[in-house]
C-alpha cells in the first residue's frame, strides 16, 4: 500500500509501508529514550562542613548557599559553643576537664555570633548534625563513653543561649531535640561501640565512613550509613577520600603553600567535577564531598567548592541537598503489602 500527499508541484511524494514503519519505529524508539531518561533518579549532591566554627566561613557559606540553592549539612563541634573561660565545663571521655583537640570559642560574644549563623543556617534549610564536642579519636571508647560524648553536646547546643546570657529563639529546644539527627565521627574513627551508641541515642544516620567510589547509603542497619567516597584526583587519577583535609595532605604534605593555591584549587575542582560527571551520566548514586571550615593551602579547596556548587547545583536533575533529605528521598518505602 502507497500512501500519498500532493506536493505544491502537483507531483505525489510517496512514502512506502516500510518507510512509514521505520518512521514509527524511530518515533517509538525516541520517546522509550525519553521515558527512560525521564525515569533515571535525580542526581543527589552532599555537602558537608566539619567543626563549623570560624564566623567568617559561616557567612561565607550561607552566601554560597544563597547563590547556587545549594543546601549543606554542618558537623558542629559543640567546644566552639563553650567560651574559653567556661572550658573545664566539658570533660570528653578518658580527658580531663577542659581538654579539647580543636579549642573553644575565645568568648561570648564569638559564641552568641555562631548561634545566630546556625539558627539562620537551620531556617534556611541547611542541616546541623553532630561533630561529637571535642574532636576527639573514639576508636577505643565504650558505648558508654560515645554515650557521654552525645550526652554533652546534647546539654551544651541545648543550654547555649543562656549560658552565654542571651535569650535563645523560640523554638531552639524544639530545633535541638528533633531536628540534629546525624553525626559524623571526628577522624572518621568509626567501630562497634559507636554504632550501637548512636542507635541509643536516636540518631538517624551516621557519615563517617569511606567507600571505594560514590555509593548509596546503607539502610540495613539500624542507624543508617553513608560513606565519603574514594575519587580520582590529580594527573594519574589515584584515587583519594573527597575532602578538603585529605586534598590537603596529598598536595602540600599538610604544610600550606599558597604560591600553588591556583593549581591546588583546580586540581580539586578537575576532580570534584570528574566523580560528578561519572555519576551523572552513569549510575547516578549520590556525591558526597566534606570540608572544613578551615582555608587550607590559601582556601584552594573552598574556591574549589565554590566554583563547582555554582556550576553544578542548578543543574537538570541534580538536587544539592541535606542528609537528612537524602535519607527521605533515598529510604526505601514499604510496599502496599507490608503497610
Amino acid at each position: 500500500m502507497l500512501f500519498s500527499r500532493p506536493s505544491a508541484g502537483g507531483a505525489g511524494a510517496r512514502l512506502s509501508a516500510g518507510g512509514l514503519t521505520g518512521a514509527i519505529v524511530l518515533l517509538l524508539t525516541s520517546l522509550d529514550a525519553a521515558a527512560a531518561e525521564a525515569a533515571r533518579p535525580e542526581q543527589i549532591v552532599l555537602i558537608s562542613f566539619d567543626g563549623a566554627h570560624d564566623n567568617r566561613l559561616w557567612q561565607r557559606s550561607l552566601k554560597t548557599g544563597e547563590l547556587t540553592g545549594a543546601k549543606f549539612t554542618y558537623f558542629l563541634s559543640c567546644t566552639f559553643l563553650i567560651s574559653r573561660d567556661a572550658r573545664k565545663t566539658y570533660k570528653a571521655p578518658g580527658h580531663s576537664a577542659g581538654r579539647s583537640n580543636v579549642g573553644f570559642a575565645p568568648d561570648r560574644a564569638d559564641v552568641v555570633e555562631r548561634l545566630g549563623h546556625i539558627w539562620a543556617a537551620h531556617q534556611e534549610g541547611h542541616e546541623i548534625g553532630s561533630h561529637g564536642c571535642g574532636h576527639f579519636d573514639g576508636k577505643d571508647w565504650s558505648k558508654d563513653d560515645w554515650s557521654a560524648e552525645f550526652n554533652q553536646f546534647d546539654g551544651v547546643v541545648s543550654n547555649a543561649w543562656a549560658e552565654n546570657e542571651v535569650q535563645p529563639p523560640a523554638g531552639w529546644s524544639d530545633f535541638v531535640a528533633s531536628e540534629i539527627r546525624g553525626f559524623r565521627a571526628p577522624y572518621l574513627s568509626t567501630g562497634t561501640a559507636l554504632h550501637a551508641a548512636l542507635a541509643d541515642h536516636g540518631l538517624s544516620y551516621d557519615a563517617s565512613t569511606v567507600s571505594d567510589g560514590p555509593a548509596f547509603p546503607d539502610f540495613t542497619q539500624p542507624v543508617a550509613r553513608f560513606a565519603l567516597p574514594m575519587v580520582p584526583e590529580g594527573p594519574n587519577g589515584r584515587p583519594i577520600i573527597a575532602m578538603d583535609y585529605n586534598l590537603f595532605v596529598r598536595h602540600s604534605g599538610a604544610e600550606e603553600d599558597p604560591s600553588k593555591s591556583e593549581e591546588f584549587e583546580m586540581r580539586a575542582l578537575d576532580a570534584f567535577r570528574t566523580a560528578f560527571e561519572a555519576e551523572y551520566s552513569g549510575k547516578r548514586r549520590p556525591l558526597q564531598l566534606g570540608f572544613h571550615f578551615v582555608e587550607m593551602n590559601g582556601g584552594a579547596y573552598w574556591r574549589a567548592l565554590e566554583r563547582f556548587a555554582l556550576e553544578t547545583c542548578g543543574r537538570p536533575d541534580v538536587a544539592c541537598i541535606t542528609y537528612q533529605e537524602a535519607m527521605r528521598r533515598l529510604q526505601p518505602q514499604p510496599s502496599d503489602q507490608d503497610s
